[in-house]
């Protein structure tokens, strides 16, 4: 028999979009972290990481909420608060959003005895609109 143990998280997610409103925020990036520290560093490391290529405002509030707001941050997630932050940078908008989730395990597929439903799943190709170029 499978045992189902939930373990507490927080789903994170990195979007970019382009501030001429043309196209959707597209997902850059996802993580999942086990932690409010985890989740926190995170988002710390992207922005150290992105700051030097931002332009002087945008490199300024990166560092800003590197070390002015990173208590605030954790203290949300330690109360399993979401938690939102955006950087503008030119014409583009990074935001960094982090959930507290319930992570379920995943069932191995080399076990002997797997949930029924495994055998009930029948994979389709994903629809895709039709061209017309």
């Amino acid at each position: 028999m499978l045992r189902a143990t939930v373990s507490g998280g927080f789903w994170c997610e990195c979007w970019t979009q382009r501030l001429n409103g043309r196209r959707p925020p597209v997902l850059f990036g996802s993580y999942d972290a086990y932690s409010a520290a985890e989740a926190n560093n995170w988002v710390a490391t992207m922005l150290r990481t992105i700051s030097p290529a931002l332009d002087t405002t945008a490199s300024q509030e990166a560092w800003t909420r590197l070390h002015d707001h990173r208590a605030d941050t954790r203290r949300a997630l330690l109360h399993h608060e979401p938690w939102t932050a955006s950087i503008t940078h030119i014409s583009t908008r990074v935001t960094w959003t982090i959930r507290p989730v319930r992570f379920l395990p995943m069932a191995h597929r080399e076990e002997k005895e797997l949930p029924s439903c495994a055998y009930e799943f029948n994979p389709h190709r994903p629809w895709l609109p039709h061209r017309t170029d």
